[in-house]
């Protein structure tokens, strides 16, 4: 069995995937992978990989500004036609209005789709892709997010942050001399994200210990590695060395393969992304501005690490959890819902009582026996997958990152009410469902 913490990124990807210990087989479907400087002069060879012979390609007018010159003259150079679609927009929101623009603009001529740019361009392209039968390309322009190599897509659908699971790109091509010189909040945005993986592999634990959710522990460990070297690195961001920024790349694809492999986003992801993604929606309602994801999810991490600080000196009651969950009331879950969803809280709501069915009574015993039965397991993963806080604290104070959420413009009462509603958006556990499931989750502070 093929380890993977200890596997090549051209091993992870070869045709008919890993036999795995677990019980699957891990498939990575790609064609092709090139993180190095230069490495625009590799697209030719990528459409090759791909069967692609005319791209539509698709970028807004900052990934344009940032890779162009340098993509054209290969296209050119090669004779590859193409169609160009530029988003016209100065910011771009991956939902319902971008991906008709694209479908629209869609040249029927082109075999392949080819984006340039980050996490909006790659999302919004797999969903494109996804609808018309193309493979895609994408030809990276920062370090800013892990879905370069994912399946998944993050996406706003009827106001509500969502994941769409469509296909991973059939090629990327990341060019260090592009990404290199990536606006800074754009490199803090990808270690943010990467700095989420701590939580991610501990709340992965916690949930199949807890539901019994599917886990992968040579996936974790791909994880693990991969994170490792992007914190050993991270300082080095700060005067843009290529050897931190190849590092924080190859990390943040590697992320898009566990995810892919493990066929859910539960590997790169986990209460801090919630409260990025409630952020988010919030300002969406309001038609406010807000920060770039990874950063918003390097500030969750820092909340959630606090958080495990204070879940380590929990002892669980279960006279207090059967007390809060006897105490339950629909009505007033729901009146919570809509004071702090707005506009998608019917969304949220209609979910709950169709499909996840989280609040149940005798789902949530069944959740409380395995958490009082393996409380001493649940403080080891703890112990295992988490830092110490001021550990990452100090990288990114070093670094000049945002460190709460003041610094990013949210308020005490929007993060408050971000992780009350967490567990909600999506069915995913979380420690939030944790402290849910203990009737203790309403009564919890955020730590400053």
């Amino acid at each position: 069995m093929l380890q993977f913490s200890k596997a090549t990124l051209n091993q992870l990807i070869v045709p008919g995937g890993h036999a795995c210990a677990c019980g699957r087989v891990h498939k990575m479907d790609m064609d092709f992978l090139r993180i190095e400087p230069g490495a625009v002069k590799y697209i030719p060879e990528a459409l090759r990989a791909v069967g692609g012979t005319k791209p539509f390609i698709v970028c807004d007018v900052h990934t344009r500004a940032a890779a162009w010159d340098k993509v054209r003259p290969i296209l050119e150079e090669a004779g590859i036609p193409y169609t160009l679609y530029c988003f016209p927009m100065e910011h771009v929101e991956p939902d319902e209005y971008a991906v008709g623009s694209l479908t629209m603009a869609f040249d029927p001529g082109c075999d392949c789709v080819m984006g340039i740019g980050s996490g909006v361009i790659n999302d919004c392209c797999k969903v494109l892709c996804h609808a018309i039968g193309k493979k895609q390309l994408i030809i990276g322009t920062a370090p800013s997010m892990d879905g370069y190599a994912s399946n998944s897509s993050s996406m706003i659908r009827e106001r509500i942050k969502v994941s769409l699971y469509n296909a991973a790109p059939a090629a990327i091509i990341c060019d260090t001399d592009i990404i290199k010189n990536a606006p800074m909040r754009m490199l803090w945005a990808g270690l943010g994200d990467m700095l989420a993986k701590y939580i991610a592999q501990c709340e992965w634990r916690i949930s199949n210990l807890v539901t019994g959710e599917y886990y992968c522990e040579n996936i974790a460990g791909l994880m693990r590695e991969s994170l490792r070297r992007v914190v050993e690195n991270a300082p080095g961001l700060k005067n843009r060395d290529e050897k931190a920024v190849r590092a924080t790349v190859e990390g943040l694809v590697l992320s898009g393969i566990a995810m892919s492999y493990a066929g859910i986003s539960r590997p790169a992801s986990g209460l801090e992304h919630y409260f990025s993604h409630l952020w988010e929606m919030m300002c969406l309602d309001r038609g406010t501005p807000y920060e770039l994801h990874g950063i918003q999810v390097g500030v969750g991490t820092l909340i959630v690490l606090k958080l495990y600080d204070v879940i380590r000196t929990i002892t669980p009651d279960r006279k207090t959890a059967e007390d809060f969950i006897n105490s339950f009331s629909n009505e007033g879950w729901e009146a919570m819902i809509r004071r702090v969803f707005g506009k998608a809280a019917e969304t949220v709501i209609q979910q709950e009582h169709e499909l996840f069915h989280k609040n149940d009574k005798a789902r949530h015993a069944k959740r409380l026996e395995n958490i009082l039965n393996g409380w001493e397991e649940i403080l080891r993963f703890i112990d295992e997958e988490l830092p110490e806080t001021e550990t990452i604290a100090a990288l990114m104070r070093d670094l000049g990152m945002p460190m709460t959420p003041a610094d990013i413009g949210i308020s005490r009462e929007d993060t408050e009410n971000a992780f009350i509603a967490s567990r909600d958006i999506r069915d995913k556990y979380l420690s939030s469902s944790l402290l849910w499931d203990l009737g203790l989750l309403y009564t919890t502070r955020v730590p400053e």
